[in-house]
């Protein structure tokens, strides 16, 4: 149930739905499997998986749902290798070559009869919704995977105006400023031990785990003109993470006192009730520690209300 990387939202005007109108939404959007020629498909499905049928699970103002996406994967080296068998087997026959356009029928009639053999695979993707704060986060490492299900989610609601969440000091400018100057740093922010460096001009970017980054040699790359593009964090008594220049949350990783706490409560064995006891605790260790990074970044921009939404 833990969360492991957060693309953040912030939602303008939500419908006023109740539980039960929701959920019956959902229901509509309801996963079903891939027929034999589709590439890919996108519903919701239950959060518990096999424990729990209901797709939707609320807590204190805080929705849980899933999205299941299937799709087919056919490489494109195999589509290739049987064109240029069957292009070779026809041009053999007929004594000819093939022109471009059938060729390109050919690779399409290729594609579509490949397609339903192809290997299916499944990705369950989390969006977790604060409606206390109109704050929504898609549990995934992609930006593409999260606008996909929150295209799903505007679909499912009939409309959905979200911006990416935006900070009045830049990520990049802040967590460049905290790497060279401890001073820099708020009380409560632990530097971790990873960064990623990104030059001005065309020298690459520098990646290093495990390493000091109070160390010299960070410094003076620092001081070469390199911005950290991904610094981790943490927050001391909460959760470690990676922060991102675009704001992106990744690698979360929860305070051992907080993954005892939610051990430790009594859930009967029932798999229900340790999803939702899981999901309120991490949330509200989130949309603390969420709070806590704004307020380090200066406070969210005002300009994301106006941005364009996605």
């Amino acid at each position: 149930m833990w969360f492991k990387h957060l693309h953040l939202y912030r939602l303008h005007g939500a419908p006023e739905l109740d539980t039960a109108r929701l959920e019956e939404a959902l229901g509509e959007q309801a996963f079903r499997p891939l027929g034999g020629s589709e590439p890919r498909r996108l519903g919701w499905c239950a959060p518990a998986g096999r424990a729990g049928t209901q797709l939707l699970h609320e807590l204190q103002g805080q929705r849980l749902i899933t999205a299941l996406r299937q799709e087919r994967i056919l490489p494109a080296s195999v589509v290739r290798e049987e064109v240029d068998e069957r292009a070779e087997a026809i041009e053999t026959a007929e004594g000819r070559k093939l022109r471009r356009q059938e060729k390109l029928t050919l690779k399409e009639q290729v594609y579509e009869e490949l397609l339903p053999r192809a290997f299916v695979r499944s990705q369950k993707v989390d969006l977790w919704w604060d409606t206390r704060r109109s704050l929504i986060a898609v549990n995934t490492s992609s930006r593409k995977r999260a606008e996909e299900v929150l295209d799903l989610l505007r679909e499912t609601l009939g409309s959905l105006k979200v911006t990416p969440l935006a900070s009045q000091t830049l990520p990049m400018r802040a967590m460049t400023a905290w790497l060279g100057d401890p001073g820099a740093r708020p009380a409560d922010l632990v530097l971790g031990d990873q960064v990623e460096l990104k030059a001005k001009g065309d020298d690459g970017v520098l990646r290093a785990r495990q390493v000091d980054l109070d160390s010299d040699e960070i410094q003076q790359l620092l001081e070469g003109g390199r911005q950290a593009s991904k610094l981790a964090l943490g927050l001391e008594g909460r959760l470690g993470f990676v922060l991102h220049d675009d704001l992106a949350v990744k690698s979360l990783r929860f305070d051992d006192a907080l993954i005892d706490e939610a051990s430790q409560a009594d859930d009967g064995d029932d798999a229900l009730v340790r999803l939702e006891t899981d999901f309120l605790l991490m949330t509200q260790a989130l949309a603390d520690s969420i709070e806590r990074l704004l307020a380090w970044l200066g406070g969210e921009a005002q300009s994301s209300q106006d941005a364009p939404s996605v």
